[in-house]
């Protein structure tokens, strides 16, 4: 080997020794190439990071937990199907791994009893877990599972097209078919809209715009002013105003119920505007 080779060797293994040390003090492991040619990556994280590396994070796309020990033979093989499936996947996902013996208040947390344990949170919450070293073919599954489907990617696009697409693979999908019904009742075609929200039977969205159509082919009672309020997003005024129309709706009232109903699961049950008109309805029927 000639002085240059050896030199450049020399300061190449410095590097990598500089970078191995680095990624200790950050908290993650160094690259590694592995046999199948893989460049791999796992962070670790610790009880002080797991709030912002698991929790928060999950928030924008899953985040799975691999619960190991450095003891743990199945550990050992679990990881690299991990890791190799996790990078497969373009970074829709991601992998940290917890030290259970470094960590045992997480441990605690989540209740492992055995490890490898595997643990996926979405939007803040585990979503999905399973135990023990598992084949390939069984951890891509499980990673599938937590991707969006062809269909809910088209349906979250929003457009007439994508909607009519993501109902051709998923036919009684509620994402798509209540905006799609949206779009057809605004340009003026509400049968084909009523017809759509028919496969859908139980959706407190679906059956809002359904009442809605019906109450607005019929002129009494007048909520022309309540649904112009929705529509310009004022979901406060419009509520309000559907709430105050109830006790004297006779025979319409079960059909404004169900508008409510269907913007407060909008709104979400957190939201103090769903919560007080959730009691103010509530005050309403009974």
């Amino acid at each position: 080997m000639k002085q240059d080779d050896r030199s450049a060797l020399a300061v190449i293994g410095q590097r990598q020794m500089d970078a191995t040390v680095l990624n200790r003090t950050i908290g993650h492991a160094p690259f590694v190439m592995d046999r199948a040619g893989y460049h791999q990556m796992s962070m670790d994280v610790t009880e002080a990071t797991f709030q912002s590396a698991v929790i928060d994070r999950s928030h924008t796309l899953p985040v799975v937990v691999d619960f190991w020990a450095e003891w743990c033979g199945p550990c050992r093989q679990l990881g690299p199907v991990l890791e190799k499936a996790v990078a497969a996947r373009g970074g829709r996902v991601e992998l940290v791994k917890v030290d259970t013996d470094a960590n045992p208040t997480l441990s605690r947390t989540f209740r492992i009893q055995s490890i490898p344990a595997v643990k996926a949170f979405r939007d803040g919450r585990v979503a999905a877990e399973f135990v023990g070293a598992q084949p390939p073919a069984n951890v891509e599954r499980f990673l599938d599972s937590l991707l969006p489907s062809e269909a809910e990617v088209l349906a979250q696009q929003g457009d007439e097209d994508s909607l009519r697409k993501a109902l051709e693979l998923e036919p009684n999908r509620a994402e798509a078919i209540v905006p799609l019904a949206r779009i057809l009742y605004g340009r003026g075609e509400p049968e084909e809209a009523r017809e759509l929200l028919e496969r859908v039977p139980g959706n407190f969205a679906a059956e809002g715009l359904a009442a809605r159509i019906k109450l607005e082919q019929d002129p009494d009672p007048n909520l022309a002013e309540a649904f112009a309020a929705l529509d310009q997003d004022d979901a406060e005024r419009g509520l309000d105003l559907l709430l105050n129309a109830l006790p004297g709706a006779d025979g319409s009232k079960d059909d404004i119920r169900r508008v409510i109903v269907g913007v407060l699961d909008e709104l979400g049950v957190d939201n103090p505007l769903a919560r007080e008109s959730r009691r103010r309805l509530a005050s309403a029927l009974y």
